[in-house]
């Protein structure tokens, strides 16, 4: 039973929803992917002979999360 001052009660239509076209999500679907595939690669490979940094810093700064997602570093 709905009560009577509801919207549906007093014949207001509710909005409908937006729709998004998938022209205008695509370019930040893409910009998401390629921003996790530099995150994972810093994560996960950032370190030795495919290291694009040189030093520890960047090793060190993620070295937590390397161990928390399963990624041997020592």
């Amino acid at each position: 039973m709905m009560h009577p001052s509801s919207p549906r009660a007093q014949g207001i239509a509710a909005p409908a929803p937006v729709a998004i076209p998938v022209s205008a999500l695509l370019p930040w679907a893409v910009f998401g992917l390629l921003l996790s595939v530099l995150m994972l690669y810093f994560v996960g490979a950032e370190q030795g002979a495919v290291s694009l940094i040189s030093g520890h810093e960047v090793h060190e700064f993620v070295h937590d999360g390397r161990h928390l997602l399963g990624f041997p570093c020592h």
